[in-house]
């Protein structure tokens, strides 16, 4: 794509993501609010073209017809069971073809799915599971890490034979815009998740706003790259199996990897994608090929910092939203090649959303003027599961519209709107802070760090460190004797989704107070990180490759074997981008829940060797010595540690 072109796209695409908008008329273009429910659009392009390519991912690759088929067994299946009539199904599957499959199977059969990661603490999946009511539960087998004692298990995985004995043919199924389509958990300030109950009129209108606007057709080809409890799923598939394009899911070992994920979008075509903000700002500053079929590359979740630099052969769209707007209410390019003083905005209101800035009495404040952001239109959840005195407090009765029982959703996010009609984030109200495009509840944190028996007092801040990256920091006053930060993430991360668990930790006497009692955050010390001017050297090979892998990510010197790679700013993302690193030298899969159980340098080495032997176990006795002889010679280091135990 030329300069020329993709200046025409960045003008063409500004058009059609928000024009600009007057500060009395608050709201993106108006038009249709969408169609059928996503289940139903589905089955018309299956009619369409049952061969084409549907679903690409590493456990299958779907033909629309043999996706059509799968979901619709799963679907009779689970009305057998049970499900229907805006039933809540628990989904509890990685980024797989399998999820895309249960995805479509529960709201074939009519119910809702409940969206759950199963890399998440089984706690916190066990208080969902029960929280939303689910009595089935879709998912893989092994179920080890979830305790379904509550809910029938149906497994959609490929040795889920029993459900190829169901009806091909759809269930029937008529769907309502107000009827639920899913809902997702996000962090509740009270010390337990929430569950966003999200209806199939607010997803038409995202799904039907996004083609319309990115201008989708039956050959893109998209990606799923979320976390599946992460509602940026709901975006990555939708807008894409409704019109006949394809969806494409990398392994794991790419998905968090800047360079990895940079060249399997260009091989696999990618024409579209969505990256989280942190993963997207990596992925900018890379270099790219000149011919590349990717045209835009769409973020949000995050502060946006940076601009893209000129010259990409896509345009990046920046995309604000909160769960319970459904995914996306603002949108906007990003201009290439400008100062990055002045952070992106996040775009103007979508097609149907209104957006109103406000003061504490909600009325609203001038062009320029901080206030809080009100949204409005069909993209307004229905509310929290369960919970509806928050609902009340959260979901307001909409005092700018005609429309009877309209709502507004209080984001509790503060925003200005600028001359030009598009909104600066300003941040939040509250305590809760966005992680790695999570919205977290401080205060969750806080009260799970309380369950400690040492734990007296918890108070739990987000620290920008003049970067994009966030860091969390736990400040606690602790019975003697005070257990370890090691000790203290390891409490959190049995309970805690590994993006919530803190990297740094100060013990306190107490907590500083103000006059009138409430905490004095001001006098809060800073954290420094101690690092000891003694360094153990690494006693083997392998630790010597491990130091250089993580101090490379760490951008860090040299690191020593016993220091805990998350106290260092390790977090989850870059834990990923290590483990990728790991599988990629020694031929592993490590988990994250392992990395946070081993985080020094000693530690993964001894895991990666306990991997290698048991993969080693695993094989022939002719494949191990064929291994083993290819491996011989290579467990030692050289002088300048070129050598590793694994080619």
């Amino acid at each position: 794509m030329t300069q020329q072109e993709r200046a025409a796209v960045e003008l063409t695409l500004s058009a059609q993501v928000g024009e600009l908008a007057l500060p009395s008329e608050n709201g993106g273009p108006t038009g249709s609010l969408g169609g059928a429910p996503v289940h139903e659009l589905f089955s018309a392009r299956v009619a369409e073209n049952p061969g084409a390519l549907a679903v690409s991912a590493p456990d299958a690759v779907f033909t629309y017809g043999e996706l059509e088929r799968r979901a619709n067994q799963l679907a009779h299946r689970l009305r057998a069971l049970g499900a229907g009539d805006d039933s809540r199904v628990a989904l509890c599957l990685p980024r797989s073809a399998a999820m895309v499959v249960a995805a479509l199977g529960i709201l074939k059969a009519g119910g809702a799915y409940v969206a759950l990661d199963p890399s998440h603490p089984a706690d916190r999946l066990r208080f969902m599971i029960d929280d939303c009511g689910a009595e089935l539960v879709v998912t893989c087998e092994p179920t080890s890490h979830l305790d379904t004692s509550r809910a029938s298990v149906v497994a959609v995985d490929q040795r889920a034979n029993e459900l190829e004995l169901e009806p091909i043919a759809p269930p029937e199924n008529a769907k309502r815009d107000r009827d639920l389509a899913y809902v997702i958990y996000t962090s509740g300030s009270t010390g337990s998740p929430k569950g966003v109950l999200v209806h199939h009129g607010g997803l038409a209108n995202l799904v039907s706003w996004h083609q319309e606007t990115f201008a989708v057709t039956a050959t893109d080809r998209a990606t799923q790259i979320a976390s599946p409890a992460f509602d940026a799923v709901v975006w990555e598939l939708w807008p894409y199996l409704t019109i006949g394009a394809s969806v494409h899911i990398p392994a794991e070992g790419v998905r968090a990897d800047p360079v990895a994920i940079r060249d399997w979008l260009v091989a696999e075509r990618i024409t579209l994608t969505f990256l989280p903000t942190a993963l997207a700002e990596m992925v900018m500053t890379l270099e790219w090929p000149r011919e590349t079929s990717l045209r835009y590359l769409l973020t949000g979740g995050d502060t946006l910092y940076r601009h893209p630099p000129s010259g990409l052969p896509f345009a990046v769209v920046n995309n604000y939203g909160p769960t319970e707007g459904t995914v996306v209410a603002t949108s906007g390019v990003v201009p290439a090649g400008q100062s990055t003083v002045r952070a992106p905005s996040i775009g103007c209101p979508i097609r149907n959303v209104r957006a109103h800035v406000v003061d504490e009495r909600l009325d609203e404040v001038t062009v320029g003027t901080k206030g809080e952001l009100l949204i409005g239109g069909p993209g307004v959840a229905l509310g929290y599961l369960g919970q509806p005195t928050l609902t009340a407090e959260k979901f307001i009765r909409d005092r700018f519209s005609d429309i009877p029982d309209a709502r507004l959703y209080r984001t509790g996010d503060y925003v200005r709107q600028r001359p030009d009609g598009e909104l600066e984030f300003c941040g939040r109200i509250d305590e809760q802070v966005q992680i790695r495009g999570y919205r977290v509840e401080l205060g969750e944190i806080s009260a799970t760090l309380r369950r400690h028996l040492a734990v007296r007092s918890s108070v739990v801040l987000v620290d920008q460190q003049g970067s994009s990256e966030p860091r969390l920091i736990a400040y606690v006053v602790c019975d003697e004797p005070r257990p370890d930060s090691q000790q203290l993430q390891t409490h959190l991360a049995g309970q805690l989704p590994s993006y919530m668990v803190p990297t740094a930790f100060v013990h306190l006497d107490e907590m500083p107070l103000m006059a009138n009692g409430k905490l004095d955050r001001a006098c809060l010390p800073t954290p420094i990180l101690e690092r000891a001017s003694e360094w153990a050297t690494p006693e083997s090979g392998l630790e010597q490759v491990l130091e250089t892998i993580v101090a490379e990510l760490l951008g860090l010197s040299r690191v020593r074997v016993d220091e805990n790679f998350f106290m260092l700013g390790g977090h989850s993302l870059l834990g990923a981008q290590l483990i990728a690193r790991i599988g990629s030298r020694f031929g592993v899969e490590m988990s994250l829940r392992s990395l946070f159980d081993n985080p020094t340098v000693a530690e993964m080495a001894t895991e990666v060797e306990r991997l290698l032997i048991a993969e080693v176990a695993a094989m022939s006795d002719a494949d191990a010595a064929r291994l083993l002889a290819a491996d011989s010679g290579t467990t030692s280091a050289s002088a300048d540690g070129g050598s590793s135990p694994r080619a």
